[in-house]
């Protein structure tokens, strides 16, 4: 199983929109371009929402069959480890092996050595990889400082690619690594090594998920300056390159770019590089769909106005709780959240600008907006009038759905 070049995670934490997803790929397919729908979602979302992964194979097969899908299509497990991977491994063919936790975790320095032993040729040398203009040498201090803190976490991800090869087989799915939750940024000297200690743990790794530089919050804009973003995105890929050569990975191998949701700073960046060097990626939107339902809601004015509005109100009065799990991936200021009883007046349009993602609208709100997109949790709890309500409104939310992963994902990356 070797996965297409391009390719992007789409979630769907209600498992509701998969045919209006795929729609964004058939519409990029007609532009003469291939892009893979990878559907995902979280064992943190299955808890919260109450369903199991089965659930996100059910909806894609559907529609894939619905709409005669001929391409690729696949279900990831996403941000799995060894403890929650058993439930997944039935219905997923990509698994996010998330070994963020693992950084700088407990490690043998007999280890170190036989590994830095193991790849002498690519410490205290001058490394000529192609693409790089400047060769730079990983001298030995620094190479036993990036070892010691990520070796630890490449072996965890060994002990879950062998643990889903058991069950699944070889070939049979494809593997990610993700490193991307964690607050420091790995260079290009960082991911070189961390990709030789995958290769020693024979995980025929297919898209790496690296932390970049900037700041990457769930639902909003990316911080940070898409320039310098650039120059490691280009030094990553040519890594990449090197060492799928040098180290014997799969010659598709592809960078992955996980953490927030809407970084469409950094898209014409991306696009690009990725034409210059004819490489590949892996994308995720995370939680743009869950945004898009209810952007569609409130749209459709009526009853789904109100959904929308006792949505936000009871995100609102649970907003503690609810921003708890994500607090390394948001950044809400509860100052410039709107009262509940200022949005209880707003019509149809004032609460889709305040929400839609829009930095040019003065009703923008990026607090609301983060706020929504973790408070997903307040529309599982209403449980079948929340989905009963997608039913209902299905024309607004539908074309909410496909045109934001269309013309605002997808499109900016491949065309």
């Amino acid at each position: 199983m070797k996965i297409g070049k391009y390719s992007i995670g789409c979630g769907d934490r209600f498992a509701q929109e998969a045919s209006a997803q795929l729609k964004a790929y058939e519409k990029i397919a007609g532009d003469g371009i291939n892009v893979i729908p990878v559907w995902n979602k979280s064992n943190r979302e299955h808890e919260i929402i109450g369903t199991e992964p089965s659930s996100v194979r059910d909806a894609a097969a559907t529609a894939v069959r619905e709409a005669g899908w001929p391409g690729e299509w696949y279900v990831d497990a996403d941000h799995i480890n060894l403890g929650t991977v058993d439930r997944f491994i039935k219905p997923s063919d990509f698994f996010t092996l998330d070994v963020a936790d693992g950084i700088g975790g407990s490690v043998d320095e007999v280890e170190i050595d036989s590994f830095l032993n193991n790849h002498a040729n690519l410490v205290d040398h001058h490394l000529d990889i192609p693409g790089i203009s400047e060769p730079f040498v990983i001298d030995t201090e620094i190479a036993q400082a990036i070892t010691r803190n990520y070796l630890p976490a490449v072996k965890d991800a060994g002990m879950i690619y062998r643990h889903i090869l058991d069950s699944k087989g070889e070939g049979n799915f494809i593997p990610e690594i993700s490193m991307d939750e964690t607050d420091t940024p790995q260079g290009p000297a960082e991911l070189l090594l961390i990709l030789a200690a995958i290769a020693d743990e024979g995980i025929p790794v297919q898209t790496i998920a690296p932390r970049f530089s900037g700041r990457f919050n769930k639902g909003v804009e990316y911080v940070g300056d898409p320039k310098v973003f650039a120059i490691e995105f280009e030094a990553d890929l040519m890594v990449l390159r090197y060492a799928a050569e040098a180290l014997g990975l799969p010659e598709n191998l592809k960078l992955s770019v996980h953490s927030g949701s809407d970084k469409f700073a950094i898209y014409p960046e991306i696009n690009g590089l990725l034409k210059k060097h004819d490489a590949g990626l892996h994308l995720k939107t995370a939680g743009t769909t869950w945004l898009e339902e209810i952007i569609g809601l409130a749209e459709s004015g009526g009853a789904g106005l109100d959904l929308a509005k006792t949505v936000y109100t009871e995100a609102y009065r649970q907003k503690e709780a609810l921003c708890a799990p994500y607090a390394e991936v948001i950044n809400i200021d509860y100052a410039k959240l709107p009262e509940t009883g200022v949005v209880a007046g707003w019509s149809s349009e004032e609460y889709v600008r305040a929400l839609r993602h829009d930095a040019s609208d003065e009703l923008y709100n990026i607090d609301l907006r983060q706020l929504i997109h973790v408070g997903y949790k307040v529309a599982a709890e209403m449980g079948d009038v929340f989905l009963e309500a997608l039913t209902e409104h299905r024309e607004s939310v539908a074309r909410n759905i496909t045109y934001n992963l269309y013309e605002r994902h997808i499109k900016p990356l491949f065309r």
